[in-house]
């Protein structure tokens, strides 16, 4: 990035941002280059699109800028966001910059380095902000044209698919999970709620000194959609195998960890929403693990051609496949 360039152009769009810039590119996340920004007016962050050729709808940083705004000062916590930029002469691509936040990360589902009833109190936290976000009132927000209402599965189904398709294809078993998913597609229910679309541990960070979310990251995904999408994504994680690079739950004690069951989680959801329970709740499991293998493989494909965002995109690819066969393993269970 030309510095220089950079800093000039923030000193006229942002109040009180002064220049020179010093720049830190973070290693982690898959999509859109993420960076600290040192000035002496203070820490940023900013987050732009890669370059090179995108796939259609991929990498939407206006949209992660747009609901961030939307939901500042809500009851979804998020980094307050001061500038989007799709001027593409600054930086080569369209950019938006936010206010740095520290806090805590916890990279691991297991939480090793907390006790079981902190690892609890982290699990309900997770719960009741995921529920926050789905009871934000859309119109409210602004919101309310953020995306096509209804018919949320058909539509995912049809963009993943043809994502996964312009990615190369040729995942074993993808075939005969998509057309199970096609065969068994639920009638439309109505249900439209904001979806974050990526919501996983990983992507919340936790104030410094308390096991209190600080902000939710990462809504390029976000959209108007199904609930139960989100749920059943993170829900996923409890299947992963511990030595995929986004290592999941697969094989441990959970309760023995202070880690709520699914049914406890679940439920535990439900009553925050005023929900009596969950229609359709395991189709939306098994679209979960083909709707992360199609993105784990457009990861993968970013990778060959040299546009990946972290030097960790060929591994998040490498999962495509057994994310593939964990779901097509759900299809040979008694549906809950």
């Amino acid at each position: 990035m030309d510095l220089n360039r950079l800093a000039s152009y923030l000193q006229g769009a942002i109040d009180g941002f002064k220049g020179p810039i010093e720049a830190r590119a973070f290693d982690e996340g898959q999509s859109n280059p993420t960076y600290k920004l040192t000035t002496p007016s203070g820490e940023y962050v900013l987050r732009k699109q890669p370059p090179g050729e995108l796939l259609r709808g991929a990498h939407a940083v206006d949209r992660e800028y747009r609901v961030q705004k939307a939901l500042w000062d809500s009851d979804v916590p998020v980094a307050r966001v001061l500038h989007l930029c799709d001027d593409e002469t600054i930086l080569g691509t369209m950019f938006y910059v936010m206010e740095f936040a520290a806090g805590r990360i916890f990279w691991d589902p297991a939480l090793p380095e907390l006790s079981s009833a902190e690892r609890g109190r982290v699990y309900d936290e997770m719960n009741r902000v995921l529920a926050a976000i789905h009871n934000t009132d859309l119109e409210r927000a602004g919101l309310g044209d953020f995306g096509r209402p209804g018919d949320y599965f058909a539509r995912q189904l049809k963009r993943w698919s043809v994502q996964y398709e312009a990615a190369g294809g040729g995942i074993a078993g993808m075939e005969p999970l998509t057309a199970w998913l096609n065969e068994n597609l639920p009638d439309d229910d109505g249900l439209a709620t904001l979806v974050h679309g990526d919501y996983r541990i990983d992507n919340l960070m936790f104030e410094p000194d308390r096991l209190q979310i600080k902000a939710v990251f990462d809504w390029e995904l976000s959209t108007l959609g199904h609930p139960l999408a989100d749920l059943a994504y993170q829900v996923m994680q409890r299947s992963m195998g511990r030595d995929w690079h986004l290592r999941g739950l697969d094989g441990l004690d959970t309760g023995a960890l202070g880690i709520p069951s699914e049914e406890a989680y679940v439920s535990a959801y439900c009553r925050r929403r005023g929900l009596d329970g969950l229609a359709n709740w395991h189709y939306a499991k098994v679209f979960a693990f083909f709707r992360f293998a199609a993105i784990c493989h457009g990861v993968g494909s970013r990778a060959r051609t040299g546009n990946a965002a972290s030097p960790d995109a060929m591994r998040v690819g490498a999962m495509a496949e057994p994310l593939t066969r964990l779901g097509l393993s759900l299809l040979e269970r008694p549906h809950r």
